[in-house]
């Protein structure tokens, strides 16, 4: 008998690259679905958040179609979510943008803000530093890893518990330290994008659908 490929939702808040988030998900080995639809969003074995833009634009979408509330919903529930670039910076408390304050979902406290870097965008291919362990960067640990931000949140303030499996951060550095990647618990997060990164990006991707 062969198994069954894994469900992902793909949050369908019109911010995302959604159609090679698409492409790179079902390459990677999921059955794949656009969508707002309540039901699929909850009941899918994965959700993944995408974004592109600004972050007030994403929080905009995703608060539009109730996405907060569903995000949260599965996470109380052990449920798996990905957020892929802007997608990650909603997951924070807050952000920086044009001067301003933007609310984020604040499954994570901190601020994500512009860069400190003598160019931006931050746009290309970087290296990672992932830690020991890290589920999403089996095997692909020394790869490079495609981006395109100004911001980022560069402080990882959730401090240690001696009785709670701590958070993997990997981090790059675009004129400072930032971070790069989040796994925590059901929730994980990539700044760059994988759908981009060609073979990495695929692979890594494989590993978090293997996973669900």
């Amino acid at each position: 008998m062969t198994a069954s490929r894994p469900r992902v939702a793909l949050l369908d808040h019109g911010f995302g690259n959604v159609h090679s988030a698409a492409k790179a998900l079902e390459l990677a080995g999921a059955d794949v679905t656009l969508t707002v639809d309540r039901r699929e969003v909850l009941e899918s074995d994965g959700l993944v958040v995408p974004g592109v833009g600004s972050m007030a634009a994403v929080m905009a979408g995703i608060q539009a179609i109730h996405g907060g509330e569903l995000i949260g919903r599965r996470l109380a529930g052990g449920r798996p979510v990905l957020g892929i670039c802007v997608g990650m910076q909603a997951l924070f408390a807050t952000g920086e943008e044009g001067g301003g304050e933007v609310v984020g979902l604040d499954e994570w406290p901190g601020v994500v803000r512009r860069l400190e870097a003598p160019i931006l965008p931050h746009m290309g291919w970087a290296e990672v530093e992932a830690p020991e362990g890290s589920m999403l960067f089996e095997g692909v640990r020394d790869e490079r890893f495609y981006f395109v931000h100004s911001y980022a949140a560069t402080e990882w303030l959730i401090d240690p518990h001696p009785r709670i499996r701590q958070p993997q951060v990997t981090w790059a550095h675009h004129g400072e330290r930032f971070i790069a990647a989040v796994e925590n618990g059901p929730l994980s997060a990539t700044q760059f994008h994988p759908e981009k990164s060609g073979e990495a990006g695929i692979r890594l991707l494989g590993n978090w659908v293997r996973s669900l």
